[in-house]
């Protein structure tokens, strides 16, 4: 019984300095919102224009449907890549050849991906105090065994392709909230979260403003540690888990209460993706 306790001991202080870390994460991403809040007006530095404007040269020449990616776009990878234009324009052609192939039609249509919208384990409502939208992932509703991991892709970039398309004027990233409520290794899939994360950080670059990762069990800690070198350091900064006792304070700082979604103490109730 001794040895039970201790361990369990262990395994709570380990769980608190988790999530101090993550307490300094939060700090950092709050400094870099504050960062980015000045900078989403339209494009107005002189070092951003000129290196858009280069990209887009550089670009066009390897590929003619750059010329239908606005600046805006241009500058999210030229921000991914710390304002580095060859690591740039590489991004972004790699993602032009990405697009034509896997959405040869401009869209994921709901008839491919049927299996993963079932569960309604992606929703999205309401926007932040910034005026971004909200969505909210279910880890825990994520079967493994259902469907396969080509539908799964396919299902994220649907889900990224409507938030995208349903962006308010002016605003150009989203916050997620990340509820593993429910969480066990049934649900844990690495190749999923990898290629999720791929897909995010590779073709939808810049567009994730803040990721609240809540109701998190301590075994999710496992898949974590695997997944975590694969994340790159400004999607890194963007994350923060949240303690169950600081849950609904944390979700307030950043979503007024008529925006949050109900199941966390606000007043909108959850909308499954397909349905926004």
């Amino acid at each position: 019984m001794d040895k039970e306790k201790k361990s369990k001991q262990t395994e709570e202080k380990e769980e608190e300095m988790e999530f101090q870390d993550c307490e300094n994460e939060e700090q950092a991403a709050q400094g870099q919102e504050e960062e980015e809040e000045q900078q989403k007006e339209p494009i107005d530095d002189e070092i951003e224009r000129s290196k858009i404007s280069t990209i887009r040269a550089l670009a066009e020449r390897e590929d003619p449907s750059a010329k239908e990616s606005d600046d805006f776009m241009i500058r999210r990878f030229l921000r991914a890549r710390d304002l580095d234009t060859e690591k740039a324009t590489a991004m972004f052609l790699k993602y032009l050849s990405w697009r034509r192939t896997f959405l040869p039609k401009g869209l994921v249509s709901e008839s491919e991906i049927p299996t993963q919208l079932a569960d309604n384990k992606f929703c999205m409502q309401g926007v932040d105090k910034q005026g971004r939208p909200i969505v909210v992932s279910f880890g825990g509703r994520h079967k493994p065994t259902k469907g396969n991991l080509e539908e799964f892709k396919r299902f994220v970039v649907y889900g990224l392709e409507k938030i995208c398309a349903r962006m308010p004027k002016g605003q150009e990233k989203f916050v997620v909230i990340g509820d593993l409520e429910g969480w066990g290794y049934s649900n844990s899939d690495i190749r999923a979260y990898l290629a999720s994360l791929s897909i995010l950080q590779d073709c939808y670059p810049e567009r994730l403003a803040k990721m609240l990762i809540v109701h998190v069990p301590y075994i999710f800690m496992t898949a974590w540690k695997v997944v975590y070198p694969f994340i790159d350091s400004r999607t890194k900064k963007k994350i923060v888990f949240v303690e169950n006792k600081k849950l609904k304070s944390t979700l307030l700082k950043d979503i007024d209460e008529s925006q949050l979604p109900d199941i966390y103490g606000g007043k909108l109730p959850l909308v499954p993706i397909q349905d926004c």
